[in-house]
């Protein structure tokens, strides 16, 4: 791993150790560490059994609704959740396989990955990040968006 991509993984583990997280910074710092543009952290709700958003980033105003509260297996996120594992797209405007919600395709992304946020087991929710151009995320890519969320399901487990 090279030094810069080491310093912002631990940028990002700093910004988790804090007494107060700043959620927002967190998702910032990870769209920054992928180099894309939109982002979204969502929490499971337990009583609910949703996905809940909790910060967002480059999502337009008019989406936030439709990503609000996210079923288990519709959508990225929810299908990212409900396999437990990551859920990617290099073009998300010309997918046909149905993964993708229609809405989704109103953020104008391309490349995305949604990966869930799991500790010992435990969904805790999904992180999913976007850039604005076609990308197929590198195994080193996905394996490390799955490592910042067992830290943040790490962080989510001690609420």
């Amino acid at each position: 791993m090279s030094t810069s991509k080491k310093s912002d993984i631990d940028t990002i583990s700093n910004a988790l150790n804090q007494s107060k997280i700043d959620w927002q910074q967190v998702l910032s710092l990870v769209i920054s560490r992928y180099n894309c543009s939109t982002g979204t952290l969502h929490f499971l709700d337990k009583n609910t059994n949703l996905l809940k958003i909790e910060v967002h980033q480059g999502i337009p105003e008019f989406l936030v609704p439709k990503l609000s509260e996210i079923p288990i297996g519709k959508g990225m996120a929810g299908i990212a959740a409900e396999r437990r594992e990551v859920v990617e797209m290099c073009n998300l405007q010309t997918d046909t396989s149905g993964v993708a919600r229609p809405a989704a395709k109103e953020t104008k992304v391309e490349g995305s990955i949604a990966a869930p946020l799991i500790f010992e087991g435990v969904l805790y929710g999904t992180i999913g990040i976007a850039k604005p151009v076609s990308y197929n995320f590198t195994l080193e890519e996905r394996n490390g968006l799955l490592k910042i969320g067992e830290e943040i399901s790490s962080v989510r487990s001690q609420n």
